[in-house]
Order: C-alpha cells, then sequence, then structure tokens
C-alpha cells in the first residue's frame, strides 16, 4: 500500500464480482472512501463489508445504468457523503450477444450501446460537478476487442469502440474544468469467470484448462494472460495524480497481444 488514493472519493459503477471487487479492495487499500455501485443490492452489501472489514471505507448504492434516474439517485447518494468525487470508473457490463452480425439483433447491439456508452455518458454528466470539485479522474473500461475484427465480436466491439471516441470528446470537452478521461482496454483478465470458461472448453475440445491457457497465452507477446490485479493496477494509476498529465488516452492491458 502507497497511499496512492489517500482521502480521495471513488465512485466504482459495475462494482460486480472479479475486477470491480478487487478494484474496490485496492482502492480502499490506497486509501480511498470507495462508493460501489451495481444493479445487486445484496453483492453491494457483501462487498462494501468486505472492504470495511478489511480496513477500509464504503458505501454501497445500487444503480441501472441504463436509467437516467437511477443515475442521478446514485449522484445525490454520494453528495450526502461528500462534497468532492476524485475517481469515477464507468465499468458497467452485461455479456454481449457473440453472434455474427448477420445474426445479431439490431436490438442487442443497442442494449449495448445503451449500458455501456450511453451508461458512462450518464455517470459523467451527472457526477461532472463534483468531479470538477474533486479534480477528478474519470476511467472508461473498454475491451481490447477494439483492436480486432474476429467473428461473433462485432456487437461488443461496437459499443467498446463507441465508448473510446466518447472519452476522447469528454477528455476535450471537459479538460478545461480540470477533469480527465481515460479508457483502460483490457484483453483477458485470468480469474474466476475466465477460468470456468477455459473449464468449458477443455472439457468440450478435450484436454486440460491448462491446455486451453497456453493455447491463448501463446499470442501474447509475454506467454500469459493478465490478472485481475494486472487491469486494476493501471485503473489506480489513472485515477491518482501521478497521472495528472495524462487524458484523452486508451492504455491496453493485454500482456502483448496487440500493439497500439
Amino acid at each position: 500500500m502507497t497511499g496512492l488514493l489517500t482521502d480521495k472519493t471513488i465512485v466504482i459503477i459495475g462494482a460486480g464480482p472479479g475486477f470491480g471487487r478487487t478494484l474496490a479492495l485496492e482502492a480502499a487499500r490506497e486509501g480511498a472512501a470507495v462508493v460501489v455501485a451495481a444493479r445487486s443490492a445484496e453483492r453491494l452489501e457483501k462487498l462494501a463489508a468486505e472492504v470495511t472489514e478489511a480496513g477500509g471505507r464504503a458505501i454501497a448504492a445500487t444503480v441501472d445504468a441504463t436509467d437516467p434516474e437511477s443515475v442521478r439517485a446514485l449522484r445525490e447518494t454520494v453528495e450526502k457523503h461528500t462534497d468532492a468525487v476524485h475517481g469515477l470508473v464507468n465499468s458497467a457490463f452485461a455479456v454481449p450477444s457473440m453472434k455474427s452480425l448477420a445474426q445479431t439483433d439490431h436490438a442487442q447491439i443497442t442494449a449495448g450501446i445503451d449500458l455501456s456508452v450511453m451508461g458512462a455518458l450518464r455517470a459523467t454528466q451527472e457526477f461532472t460537478d463534483l468531479l470538477e470539485a474533486g479534480g477528478g479522474s474519470v476511467v472508461m473500461m473498454a475491451s481490447a476487442v477494439i483492436h480486432h475484427s474476429r467473428e461473433r465480436y462485432a456487437g461488443y466491439k461496437i459499443a467498446k469502440t463507441a465508448l473510446v471516441a466518447l472519452a476522447h470528446s469528454l477528455a476535450t470537452e471537459l479538460g478545461p474544468r480540470g477533469i480527465r478521461i481515460n479508457t483502460v482496454a483490457p484483453g483477458y483478465i485470468y480469474g474466476d469467470t475466465l477460468k470456468a470458461y477455459f473449464e468449458s472448453l477443455a472439457e468440450k475440445y478435450g484436454g486440460s484448462t491448462d491446455d486451453v491457457y497456453q493455447h491463448m497465452a501463446a499470442k501474447m507477446d509475454l506467454r500469459r494472460l493478465p490478472s485481475e490485479q494486472e487491469i486494476v493496477d493501471p485503473v489506480l494509476f489513472l485515477l491518482s495524480s501521478r497521472s495528472s498529465a495524462i487524458t484523452g488516452q486508451t492504455l491496453t492491458v493485454d500482456c502483448g497481444e496487440f500493439h497500439t
């Protein structure tokens, strides 16, 4: 622990299991008061309790990023506890439709954009004044899918590429108010969810989970997949004052699968 976020308030929208949980715990360990927000109240209460038990400070608040009133209510809840927000992470996620564009219903693409892109815009708009008061940093969670056009990823790529474009425009518009906007684009994140997926692939095609891992890792320069912690660390950096001159940028974290 380095105190990277001491006395800062960090709002995490999409604080689900895996990455969101790890980010909340690590931000608290770095000294931040964390607001964990997602749709599942029960999960959030457990996460907030986990942060508190570890010696951190946490507030749990439900939010539906597709609902403007829900996002406004989240901001109002945060305002009851602080008059400044120093970091906002837009990480709301739903499993995308993994089909070719020819087989994808337009409504599925629209839903992905509404959650990922418009949800991030709603949240950033609602929190702009609080972010200005805190000299805040916004981190958009995209995906390394923005760098490829593999089959069945099109709908997901459309949403995440639009999210990057949104971040660029917000960086330009909000920069004069002292607010920084950056994007992190993870590749595979080797946590429980991906491990379960690898297990299913091993069962379907034969071989072991390690065989699947090695097959995937062979595409990376480092011959391995990034852990949740290795995705969280760059986010913490972008939320901190150590990145105070960085805005409008996209950082791909994928152990070298893509060169950007």
